[in-house]
């Protein structure tokens, strides 16, 4: 089932971060536009296809831990992008077979393909509501109207690659806060934030390019990223770059390094 708002039309007079990150996880879904933007920041940042790569990785990993070490059996996926698979209800799925997800977006190309989500074991759900997550009393609504959650059980909040994009006048830790607030003891918050904290003329660099494209964006310390998780448990290895979290090794031995990635990463339990 799907939640949708009408008569939305693509904006491709700019550039936006969902198309960006296709492009640079070699997808086919955007445009010259973002393409162009892409590879302004690639300039900046030549290694941003590997930090791309390893935000998704990050995702995979974390849903299989919550799904087999925490028992959770239900997503709130906010910022899902454009899908590119395996998406989360795959992941989760292949552990659980009953696990539901809701997934959330604002960018209408995301809505085109959102079919793509629907693909659902018999035993679980998907479902995909249209929203931003600026106005996170709309967007809870939306996925309250979806019937697909039950809030009475544990529910991941996935939030990977997304809270950077919230600037002034919002607060992103506010959001974060409603975002949790109905969700009962034994949920988690798994999320992801790009850092300047290892290379910070680079990725200073790399916000212009975004900013200018019509995405702007806030880069934010690791003490900055730990405020999203106060009042959880963090579990191990607590917030680190996000290749090293719960690594699940490289076939050649290599390794990114910090500044390449500069990807903070945690997964936290609501007590």
């Amino acid at each position: 089932m799907t939640s949708r708002q009408a008569g939305r039309d693509l904006d491709t007079s700019k550039a936006h971060s969902a198309r960006m990150y296709d492009y640079f996880l070699g997808g086919k879904d955007h445009f010259e536009i973002d393409k162009e933007a892409a590879l302004v920041a690639a300039e900046a940042h030549p290694g941003i296809y590997v930090t791309a790569r390893e935000n998704r990785a990050f995702m995979h990993r974390a849903t299989r831990v919550l799904a087999q070490e925490h028992g959770i059996r239900q997503w709130l996926d906010i910022g899902t992008g454009i899908p590119t698979e395996p998406n989360l209800h795959q992941v989760a799925q292949s552990v659980a077979l009953d696990a539901r997800i809701v997934y959330a977006d604002n960018d209408p190309l995301v809505l085109k393909y959102a079919e793509r989500l629907m693909r659902s074991t018999t035993q679980g759900r998907t479902a995909y509501v249209e929203a931003d997550v600026t106005d996170p009393d709309a967007l809870m609504s939306a996925v309250e109207a979806s019937e697909v959650l039950d809030f009475d059980q544990p529910i991941a909040l996935s939030l990977n690659a997304l809270m950077h994009f919230v600037t002034e006048p919002h607060d992103p830790y506010a959001i974060v806060r409603r975002l949790l607030d109905p969700l009962p003891a034994g949920s988690a918050l798994a999320m992801n934030h790009c850092t300047p904290d290892f290379d910070p003329v680079t990725w200073n660099k790399v916000a212009e390019v975004y900013t200018k494209a019509g995405s702007p964006v806030k880069f934010r310390s690791h003490s900055d990223v730990r405020r999203f998780f106060d009042g959880l448990d963090l579990i191990d290895p607590g917030i680190v770059c996000c290749h090293r979290w719960r690594p699940a090794g490289t076939t050649d031995g290599s390794e990114p390094t910090d500044a390449q990635i500069s990807l903070l990463a945690g997964v936290g339990i609501k007590r």
